[in-house]
């Protein structure tokens, strides 16, 4: 009987102990769990996938529907929330992991590359598990269902984009560079792998590849141009002090030198501004290290400029300049008679939309405008292109009017803007030549296979390098 008592009292001492240790495993797991979405989430932001995959204007968080223009045509972003009927639920993480650095989805179909999986094929395995973690666990499924990408021919055949990843892709794992800082490794995972600042910043070549022999020294990106920022001190940003670097990561804003507009205002909004000071003082490490590319300039571009001092001269003249008319009625209110700006408008002179070597980005600001909210706070400037603004609407002739009165009085007066290149910036930008050769109305179908031939021919001649033959 003595024993029996021991037995009873001992067993609700057991289930306690034993609901104790299992409430323990549970709780550290759900702790686990936790940490790894949040990382996930980090990760997400570091690598923008909202800015492309959240539609504008309270678009629902990765539901998709957002149009990004591209040289080849419009593409539409897809649905990559674990909805498993418009999303990605059903997705394994070898699914996921596929589909982010090899561009293939389930369904087994080429991603186009403004889904910028040339430089996410990088990102390490663990991060990769965070980030499946995450959109499977921390984001909400929606069933929104983003219209398909429609590009013209031969740019819709999907399989083509096989060719493509065989000549430009390059699914090699990132490896810390042993020579090199921890900081300056971790920058360059950032700039090029997970960030992928090189996919905007690098040129590229006539079939849309990467042209990395000069990598990070400009590149167009349709009616905008992400400029040069090697260290090199005149065409690049070496004039720039790593706190300015710093803080235009973080703001999209440095007084007297430059203010975010367009693709790089959406990375700072969406991305940028939310890294840890480590992560962006690893960015402006390695940009600090890389081999300066420089170019054809006199001067850096947010240097050039003073201010004008012809606001009474021209309003005496019967007939003025027609590009300070549209200066003086425009402009004029917000950035100064002078180009001083003041507490909310940038000036206008030191001013690297301005001062650049090529004129995209001020037609572009000037067209569609400027916008990015940082720590809360909206930054804006209308665009006078599109129409039904409260804005007047300007035609390319206008635009180009005041573009050359703002460059000979502000910037680099060595430019001169044409309607026609207002025309080209207004209708997302020169177009590259592996579009205009797959034009019908231009060479037709002959051309095509000319293009596939080509990249054929080239695909085969460099796997047979990389295979020693």
């Amino acid at each position: 009987m003595e024993a029996r008592r021991v037995r009873q009292r001992c067993l609700p001492f057991a289930l306690s102990i034993l609901m104790s240790a299992t409430f323990s495993v549970h709780a550290e797991n759900a702790a686990e769990s936790a940490a790894l979405i949040a990382k996930g989430k980090y990760l997400a932001i570091a690598a923008d996938c909202g800015a492309c995959h959240t539609a504008p204007n309270q678009g629902r968080e990765m539901s998709g529907g957002y149009i990004i223009s591209s040289p080849l045509g419009n593409i539409v972003a897809s649905n990559i929330t674990p909805s498993k009927t418009a999303g990605i639920g059903d997705y394994t993480e070898q699914d996921f992991v596929k589909a982010v650095r090899s561009g293939i989805n389930k369904q087994g179909q080429h991603l186009y590359p403004a889904m910028p999986y040339t430089s996410y094929a990088k990102i390490s395995d663990a991060d990769m598990h965070a980030l499946y973690v995450y959109f499977m666990q921390g984001v909400k499924a929606d069933d929104n269902v983003p219209p398909q990408t429609d590009l013209p021919f031969p740019f819709n055949i999907r399989s083509s984009m096989f060719f493509w990843n065989m000549l430009f892709a390059d699914d090699k794992p990132f490896i810390p560079a042993e020579a090199k800082s921890a900081l300056v490794n971790r920058g360059d995972y950032l700039v090029n792998a997970l960030a992928h600042c090189d996919t905007c910043h690098t040129p590229r070549n006539a079939l849309m590849g990467q042209n990395n022999d000069q990598a990070l020294s400009g590149g167009s990106l349709g009616s905008w141009y992400a400029p040069n920022i090697t260290p090199d001190p005149q065409a690049g940003i070496g004039n720039w002090s790593d706190k300015d670097i710093a803080q235009y990561l973080k703001t999209g804003h440095v007084a007297g030198k430059a203010q975010a507009a367009g693709p790089m205002a959406e990375a700072v909004e969406h991305s940028l501004q939310h890294l840890s000071d480590d992560d962006i003082n690893a960015i402006v490490a390695y940009l600090r290290q890389i081999p300066a590319v420089s170019h054809n300039t006199s001067a850096p571009r947010d240097l050039l400029g003073k201010p004008a001092t012809d606001e009474a001269a021209l309003r005496a003249v019967k007939q003025p300049d027609a590009g300070w008319q549209v200066y003086a009625s425009s402009c004029a209110n917000c950035h100064q008679p002078d180009g001083a700006g003041n507490t909310f408008y940038p000036s206008l002179y030191h001013n690297t939309a301005t001062g650049a070597a090529q004129a995209d980005n001020l037609i572009a600001t000037i067209v569609y405008g400027v916008h990015r909210q940082v720590n809360g706070k909206d930054v804006d400037m209308p665009g006078f292109g599109p129409e039904g603004l409260f804005t007047d609407r300007l035609t390319d002739q206008q635009i180009a009017d005041v573009s050359n009165y703002v460059l000979k009085n502000f910037g680099n007066a060595q430019l001169n803007v044409t309607p026609e290149q207002v025309k080209t910036v207004r209708e997302g930008g020169q177009r590259p030549l592996i579009a205009r050769l797959a034009q019908p109305a231009v060479w037709g179908t002959a051309a095509v296979i000319v293009v596939i031939l080509l990249v054929l021919l080239i695909s085969y001649s460099r796997r047979g390098k990389k295979h020693g033959a």
